[in-house]
């Protein structure tokens, strides 16, 4: 039995890439989980996943940047599985370029997804996490965890939009813990350094040599090194965690 069993997950931005190995990872530990991507036809891969496990899953199209949309999505986890345990807000666009000719376009886009969407998901599931009671009335709560990054505690250049929003989900992530930690929902982060991935494979070969020599263990991460996190933090043995940011990163950092 693992140990998610009887929970129910929703997982942002979860079609592909790292978001779609955390909805496979919280199934593999008995979770039922909400796909929740821009379009539920993307969602469909992952759906598969989950149900090839024995789990529950539904795809769900939802523009996370938009309250409607989020409150929708989530009203129709709970009628779906009855209720909410675990989010993790994954979601997340870039639009680089140099702060001295990044549009106000590229600006708003990558906040509005990245905080702001991480606000309203957390917003919408936060009463229906504080509902979760045992059968004894104990308080059961949940568990939310967002992606953040590396760049939103030490910066980069070329991405003032992207840090700002990552550095504000850190923020975000440590006030949520403060507010909803009476009601036993617990709030943490993820920070993911270099992870392999399709968009970082086409990087030249100096540039990922140059990343490699900041990283003490000498890998890039993987997805799967950020989901296992997610589902540590989603389960039972961080029950006395909240309010902390989990630097992924190799060493890269501090």
């Amino acid at each position: 039995m693992g140990k998610l069993e009887g929970k129910t997950a929703i997982v942002t931005g979860a079609a592909r890439g790292i978001g779609q190995q955390i909805a496979w990872k919280l199934a593999a530990e008995g979770a039922d989980v909400a796909v929740c991507d821009l379009n539920d036809e993307w969602c469909a891969e992952t759906v598969g996943k989950i149900e090839e496990l024995g789990r529950k899953a539904i795809a769900i199209g939802v523009n996370v940047a938009d309250s409607g949309e989020v409150d929708a999505c989530v009203k129709k986890v709970q009628e779906t599985f009855g209720k909410i345990d675990i989010l993790v807000n994954n979601a997340g666009i870039t639009k680089d370029g140099l702060l001295i000719r990044m549009s106000d376009e590229d600006w708003d886009a990558v906040l509005n997804v990245n905080l702001k969407g991480t606000f309203l998901f957390t917003r919408a599931v936060s009463r229906p996490m504080m509902r979760n009671k045992g059968a004894d009335g104990s308080q059961l709560g949940g568990s939310i965890i967002n992606i953040a990054s590396v760049v939103g505690i030490m910066g980069n250049a070329g991405q003032a939009n992207y840090t700002a929003s990552k550095g504000g989900v850190i923020a975000l992530t440590k006030t949520t813990a403060k507010e909803l930690g009476s009601r036993n929902v617990r709030c943490n982060a993820v920070a993911p350094g270099f992870i392999q991935s399709k968009m970082t494979d086409v990087l030249p070969d100096d540039v990922k040599k140059a990343y490699m020599d900041t990283i003490p263990l000498k890998r890039f991460g993987t997805a799967d090194d950020i989901a296992k996190c997610v589902a540590f933090l989603a389960g039972p043995d961080a029950d006395y965690i909240t309010g902390q940011i989990i630097s992924v990163n190799g060493g890269m950092i501090g």
